[in-house]
This record gives C-alpha cells, structure tokens and sequence, in this order.
C-alpha cells in the first residue's frame, strides 16, 4: 500500500484512478489537486477522495506517488511545479496517449531528485471528466509503461506494480516506440472517425436520421473532446502523419478494385479486416 496517493488534474482517467485505487486498497491516503475551485469542492464530497487540496505545494507533500493527469501539453510543466514540493525518490507518472517528448523532458526536469515514469492506459471513452470516472476501467487494459535507458529502476518497478494493482496489464516499451504503436491503434482512429463525421456533415443533414448501428459503430469516438484531441495530434503529429500515409494507400487500393472491378482482390481486403477485427481485444 501507498502512504498517499497524489492525483494531479483528473478527468475520466484520474477520476477512475482514485476510484480504482480506493476500491483496491491501493493508498492510505489519495489527496487530489484541481485547478478550478469548484471542481476542488466537488471532489472534496466524494467517498475516494481523502482531500483535494487548493495548492501543489499541499498535493506534493506526503506524496509516495505522483499520477498527473492533465492533458499531454501541461504533463511536464505540473511536473516541474510539484517537484519542490516532493520528498527526494518520489516517483512521478503521467497518463498521456504520447510520451516520446514527454518521457524525456518529465525525465531531465525532475532529476535527481525526483523520477518520471511515462505510463499511458489503453483506457477511456469519448467522454470526459472525473465524473464519469469507474473503479474497474482499468481492468484487462494494456498500460504502456515507457522508461528511458537509465530511469530509476525502484521507480520503474513502483509505478509498473500501481497499474498492475488496478487491474492492468503492463507493457513496458520504449517512448518513441510506443508513439509509433497509438499512432496507428488509437490516434489514426479517432482521426479517421472524426474526418468521416466531419464529411458526412457536409451532406443533407437528414441522411443522419436514417443511419443504422454500422456508422454509430464506426463513429463512436468522434464525439471524443476536440480540443483534448487536437493537442494528442499536435504532440504526435509526425507518427500520425506517417500512419494517415499508409492507410491513404490502403484506401486507395481498395478504390482501385472497385474501379478495375478486381473483385477478388476486394474480397481479399475485406476478409483480412474481418478477420482483424474479430481477433481485436473488446
């Protein structure tokens, strides 16, 4: 068991981190720092929530580990304004979706005295915010854990046994590698999901009425928050750039067999992305 448990700006992930690790028995104490006042009150009332606390210097103290929560542009900058604050070893993490800048800049700006493990679970849903948080979000997901040649290796193994205690299933990879995997897994999706909606509304708006469970399917995450996203495809933009290239050709063939009428080769593609999909972890 942790002593305590620091949250730093929790939405849907930090919000089912304090669930979860309260459920579990994970910390002895979980003490939550938000920005906005109000949301500081309204986290103060829930049963998994020892305090939230109105300052960094307050969520720093007493910390065994550090979760930051924010989105991915404010990761490394709340990195550097708790350190003061952190007892020397504290081990600090981060639930960003891309980690290559990231892992070394939370890295370089909290030694020696502190030490940053990059962690990003393969968790969440298209909304938002800590209350729509979930004890069990974790359970059965991958968390990728990306340290650097050197890191710390008790803080290595402290944060890889935090995400294993909430259910998770650990994959320790390198930060760059691990931006080259979301790139395709998780951001080439959502861009492709938010473009197809962005198309279809440039249609007659009642086609929307007539849509069956394919297109919601398909779109679910376009109602994922835009400007959440658009700092996830600014920080990873040269990966993302270069899985949007390789799907344009994958589409591009696929509109060559339909022009040529190759229906065999049609075929082909559609059997390798049933096949695909129904060996997808759901």
């Amino acid at each position: 068991m942790l002593d305590q448990l620091t949250i730093l700006a929790p939405g849907l992930l930090g919000g089912s981190i304090a669930r979860g690790a309260r459920a579990r028995n994970l910390a002895g104490r979980i003490v939550i720092w938000a920005r906005r006042a109000e949301t500081r009150q309204a986290l103060a009332a829930q049963p998994w929530c020892n305090d939230a606390v109105d300052t960094l210097a307050e969520a720093g103290r007493g910390a065994s580990l550090v979760v930051i929560a924010a989105p991915v542009e404010a990761i490394v900058s709340l990195a550097v304004q708790i350190l003061p604050h952190l007892a020397p070893g504290t081990a600090v993490t981060d639930v960003g979706s891309v980690k290559g800048r990231i892992a070394r800049e939370g890295t370089a700006a909290l030694a020696p005295r502190a030490h940053f493990v990059g962690a990003h679970p393969m968790a969440g849903s298209e909304k938002t915010g800590w209350e729509n948080g979930t004890a069990n979000l974790f359970e059965r997901r991958t968390c990728f854990v990306t340290p650097l040649t050197g890191s710390d290796a008790a803080a290595v193994s402290r944060v890889n046994e935090f995400w294993r205690d909430l259910g998770a299933e650990v994959v320790v990879v390198d930060p760059d590698r691990h931006d080259e995997i979301v790139a395709h897994i998780s951001h080439l999706p959502q861009a492709v999901a938010s473009s197809l909606c962005s198309f279809l509304a440039g249609k007659d708006p009642a086609w929307r009425n007539y849509a069956g469970g394919g297109l919601r399917d398909t779109t679910r995450i376009a109602a994922s928050d835009p400007q959440l996203w658009r700092g996830i495809l600014e920080e990873n933009r040269d990966q993302v750039r270069k899985a949007l290239r390789e799907f344009q050709a994958e589409l591009q063939a696929f509109e060559r067999a339909l022009d040529q009428g190759d229906w065999a080769d049609l075929t082909a593609r559609l059997a390798r992305g049933k096949a695909y999909r129904e060996q997808l972890r759901i």
